[in-house]
């Protein structure tokens, strides 16, 4: 089985997380300080995006929608 992630993306989250820990890490337009873990894991992802390094693309909200759609009918049954 193949990798999801390249390597080179995992070094790009390492790279985002010591930021995050040492507290130099800001998120985008609005420049606040990044303190939450997923929020930091996903700023590494999309940096490693922007780079065309392999990641697999984001999950789409429509999908999701229909998930929870579906579990509500069959939680109903």
């Amino acid at each position: 089985m193949a990798r999801k992630y390249s390597r080179n993306a995992s070094s790009d989250v390492e790279r985002v997380m010591k930021k995050r820990k040492a507290g130099t890490l800001r998120s985008g337009r609005s420049k606040k300080k990044v303190t939450s873990r997923k929020q930091a894991i996903a700023i590494g992802l999309s940096e490693a995006r922007a780079k065309g390094r392999k990641v697999p693309k984001k999950a789409s909200k429509k999908k999701t929608a229909k998930r929870k759609a579906a579990k509500k009918r069959k939680a109903a049954k």
